[in-house]
C-alpha cells in the first residue's frame, strides 16, 4: 500500500518547499514590480540608469547562488542557508522601505540606503535560491527521478502564485496615482514593507515545518550539515567529494581576472556585469577540471553548460518585463482593463497569473506524452520555448510600428505578450531546473544550480544592457513639444539643439540622441523589439541543430 502511494503521490516536503518559495517570490517579484518606477520617480534617476541598475541587481541575485551553493555544499547545509537567506532578504526590503521614507529630506542618503538594501537582498537571495531548488530533487527516491519534470513544474507554480500575489498587492500599495494621474511618490515604501512581511512569513513556515516534512524517502532530515551526509545519499560508484587540485584553483582564479579585464576593458561592460560574466565562465571551467569526474559525468555537465548558454538569450528578452516593458506600460499604453485603470507596475501580473493557470496543463502534457513514449527530450522543450518568445516579441514589434510616437498601445497586446512569454517560460525554466537535477553528480548539485542560475544572471545583465537602449517613448515626445523642442528632428539630426534646450531635455530625463546596439542605431520601438526577435530566434535554431549531439551526451537521461 505504502509503495503504491510513493509511486503516485508527491512527498509532503514538496509542498513545504512550495510554500516557502511562494512567499519568497512574493517578496522578490513585488519589489521588482516597483523598483524601476521607484528609482525614476522618487530617486530621480534616468530610465536608462534605472534599467542598468535593475539588470545589474537581478544579475547579482543570480550570481550569488554560486557562493551560496558552495557554502551549503561544503559547510552550512541547505537548511541553514535557506533560513539565513530569508532573514537577509526581509532586512533588505526594510532598507528599501527606509529609502522610500527619507528620499525627500535627503536624496543622497536615500540612494545609499537603497544600494545597501539591494546588496543585502542580493546576498540573501544567494543563500536561499540554489539550496531550495536542489532540495526538491533530493525528496525523491532514485527510482522516481522521472517525476522531476512534473515536481519542478508544481514547484514552479508555487513560485508564480507568489509572483502573482506580490505583483498585485505591492503595486496596489506602492504604485498609487490620484484621479488626475499624479503619482504619489511616497507610496512605494508600503510595497517594500509588504514584500518584507511576506519574506518573514516564508522563513517562519520553513523553520517550523522542515523537521517534520523536508526529509529523504527514508525519513532522514534533508539538507543538514554536509558532514552528516551518508553513503546512501550518493549514486552507486559516485565520488562523495569534489577534488579540485591547487593547480585547477589557481587557473580558475587567473581566468577570472583575465576574463574580467577582457569584459571590462575590451567589451566595455560595467563592473557588476563584468563580475557576472567572468565568474560564470571561470566557475564552469573549475567544475569541469575536477579529477574525480567520470567521462559520463563530464559529458552531462557539458550539456548543462550548453543549455545554460542558450538560456541567457531567453532571460535577456523575458526580463524586459521589469524595465523597458514597464516603462512602455507607464508611458505609452492605454491600461484600461475592463474599466479598471491598471497601475503600470501591475501589468506584469499576467505572467504569474498565466503560470498558475498553465502549470498543471503543461505538467499533464509532459506526463501524457511520456506515457505514450512521445515526450521530447529536455533540450527540444527549451528550443520550443525560445521560438515562442521570439514570436511574442515579433508580435509586439509589429504592434508598436503602427502607433508611432503619439499613439497608445492597447494593454491587451502586453497581456498577449505575457501569455506567450509564460508558455515559453514553462517550456524552459522548470525543465531547465529539472535537467540540472537529473544531470548533476550529487557532490556538485548546489554548485551546478549556481552555474545554471549564472546563466539567468548573464541573461538579466544582457537584458539590463538591452533595456537601457530603449528609444524615446510617446511621453518624451509630448514633453519635448511642451518645451518647444521637436524631439524627432533632434534625434534625426536635422535640427541641432541649443545649449539651453539640451539642459531642458536633461532636466526632464530625455535623451537627445538615439542609442546603439552592436553598431546599429536604434531609431524606434519597432527596431528595439526586433533585437530580441533576432537574438532568441537564432538561439532557437542553433539549439534545435545541436539536439542530436546533446541527446548523445546525456547518456540516457531524458
Amino acid at each position: 500500500m505504502t509503495e503504491n502511494k510513493t509511486n503516485t503521490a508527491h512527498p509532503k516536503g514538496l509542498w513545504v518547499l512550495f510554500g516557502t518559495e511562494m512567499w519568497e517570490r512574493f517578496n522578490f517579484y513585488g519589489m521588482r514590480a516597483l523598483l524601476t518606477l521607484f528609482l525614476v520617480n522618487s530617486l530621480l534617476m534616468k530610465e536608462e540608469e534605472a534599467s542598468l541598475i535593475y539588470g545589474g541587481f537581478l544579475g547579482l541575485c543570480y550570481l550569488t547562488p554560486m557562493l551560496g551553493g558552495f557554502i551549503a555544499d561544503r559547510f552550512f547545509g541547505n537548511r541553514n542557508c535557506i533560513l539565513l537567506g530569508g532573514i537577509m532578504m526581509a532586512i533588505g526590503q526594510l532598507l528599501l522601505f527606509t529609502s522610500g521614507s527619507v528620499f525627500e529630506a535627503n536624496l543622497g542618503l536615500a540612494k545609499t540606503i537603497m544600494y545597501c538594501g539591494l546588496g543585502v537582498i542580493v546576498f540573501g537571495n544567494g543563500f536561499f535560491k540554489p539550496n531550495i531548488s536542489s532540495m526538491v530533487g533530493s525528496l525523491y527516491p532514485k527510482q522516481e527521478k522521472t517525476k522531476l519534470d512534473t515536481a519542478f513544474t508544481i514547484f514552479y507554480m508555487g513560485i508564480n502564485i507568489g509572483a502573482f500575489l506580490g505583483q498585485s498587492i505591492c503595486p496596489i500599495l506602492g504604485d498609487v496615482k490620484d484621479a488626475g494621474g499624479v503619482r504619489d511618490i511616497h507610496a512605494f515604501r508600503w510595497g517594500f514593507l509588504a514584500a518584507s512581511t511576506a519574506m518573514l512569513l516564508g522563513t517562519l513556515l520553513f523553520y517550523f515545518l522542515k523537521n517534520k516534512y523536508v526529509v529523504t524517502p527514508e525519513g532522514r532530515p534533508l539538507g543538514g550539515l554536509p558532514s552528516k551526509n551518508t553513503a546512501s545519499d550518493f549514486e552507486e560508484g559516485e565520488a562523495q567529494k569534489a577534488n579540485f587540485s591547487s593547480k585547477a584553483l589557481s587557473i580558475a582564479v587567473a581566468a577570472f581576472f583575465l576574463l574580467g579585464l577582457f569584459f571590462h576593458y575590451v567589451v566595455g561592460q560595467n563592473l557588476i556585469y563584468t563580475l557576472i560574466y567572468s565568474s560564470g565562465l571561470s566557475l564552469a571551467g573549475l567544475i569541469i577540471s575536477d579529477s574525480s569526474l567520470t567521462k559520463i559525468e563530464r559529458d552531462r555537465i557539458i550539456v548543462i553548460y550548453i543549455v545554460s548558454f542558450f538560456i541567457i538569450f531567453f532571460w535577456a528578452a523575458f526580463e524586459q518585463a521589469g524595465s523597458s516593458l514597464t516603462f512602455i506600460a507607464d508611458n505609452q499604453t492605454d491600461r484600461n482593463f475592463f474599466g479598471y485603470q491598471m497601475p503600470a507596475s501591475m501589468v506584469q501580473i499576467f505572467n504569474g497569473l498565466f503560470v498558475v493557470i498553465l502549470a498543471v496543463p503543461f505538467s499533464v502534457l509532459w506526463d501524457t506524452l511520456r506515457a505514450k513514449g512521445k515526450e521530447p527530450i529536455s533540450p527540444v522543450k527549451l528550443a520550443v520555448g525560445l521560438v515562442v518568445i521570439s514570436i511574442s516579441f515579433f508580435m509586439i514589434a509589429t504592434q508598436v510600428s503602427y502607433i508611432g510616437t503619439s499613439g497608445l498601445l492597447l494593454v491587451k497586446w502586453l497581456i498577449l505578450l505575457y501569455f506567450l512569454n509564460t508558455c515559453a517560460e514553462l517550456c524552459l525554466s522548470p525543465i531547465g531546473l529539472s535537467l540540472v537535477g537529473k544531470l548533476s553528480p550529487k557532490r556538485f548539485a548546489s554548485l551546478l544550480y549556481g552555474v545554471f542560475f549564472l546563466s539567468n544572471a548573464s541573461g538579466y545583465a544582457l537584458g539590463g544592457t538591452l533595456g537601457s537602449i530603449l528609444p524615446a517613448t510617446g511621453d518624451k515626445f509630448a514633453k519635448a513639444k511642451e518645451l518647444g523642442i521637436d524631439l524627432q528632428a533632434v534625434l534625426d539630426k536635422t535640427v541641432t539643439p541649443t545649449a539651453e534646450q539640451l539642459v531642458l531635455l536633461e532636466k526632464h530625463q530625455i535623451s537627445a540622441a538615439n542609442h546603439f546596439f552592436a553598431g546599429f542605431e536604434i531609431h524606434n520601438l519597432y527596431e528595439f523589439f526586433m533585437v530580441f526577435v533576432v537574438l532568441t530566434g537564432l538561439a532557437a535554431l542553433l539549439l534545435f541543430a545541436l539536439t542530436p549531439f546533446l541527446k548523445k551526451m546525456m547518456h540516457g537521461v531524458r
